[in-house]
């Protein structure tokens, strides 16, 4: 069992950045790949950005490439989201996700995730 907790979140206005953090009790993250996603009102939860469990391979939706950077601090259990040159159509509640098995490759889809926070909501004003 792993609980996530996001934080950073808040009310920017477009070309502004944001930084999330995800912190994970209850079982060290180090072995396992991670995920952010986010959900807009009235659509589906769709994936931002994974990253590997040593932090060394990352991979993006389309929408965000080159503007925003997932890292990890795994002494610390940490997951990060860096977001710069925020966008109105970026608004959404954010999530992290873990999944059950170890040493997998990153993840893309909600349903491959077993374990997620309860989510920190962006909003960004044009």
């Amino acid at each position: 069992q792993v609980d996530l907790v996001e934080s950073g979140g808040g009310l920017v206005q477009a070309g502004g950045s944001l930084r999330l953090h995800c912190a994970a009790s209850g079982r060290p993250i180090s072995s396992y790949a991670m995920g952010w996603f986010r959900q807009a009102p009235g659509k589906e939860r769709e994936f931002v950005a994974g990253i590997s469990y040593t932090g060394g391979t990352t991979h993006y939706a389309d929408s965000v490439k080159a503007r925003f950077t997932v890292s990890r601090d795994n002494a610390k259990d940490t997951l990060y989201l860096q977001m710069n040159s925020l966008k109105p159509e970026d608004t959404a509640t954010y999530y992290c996700a873990a999944p059950f098995n170890p040493w997998t490759t990153i993840l893309l889809h909600a349903q491959e995730y077993d374990y997620w926070g309860q989510g920190t909501q962006v909003t960004v004003s044009s």
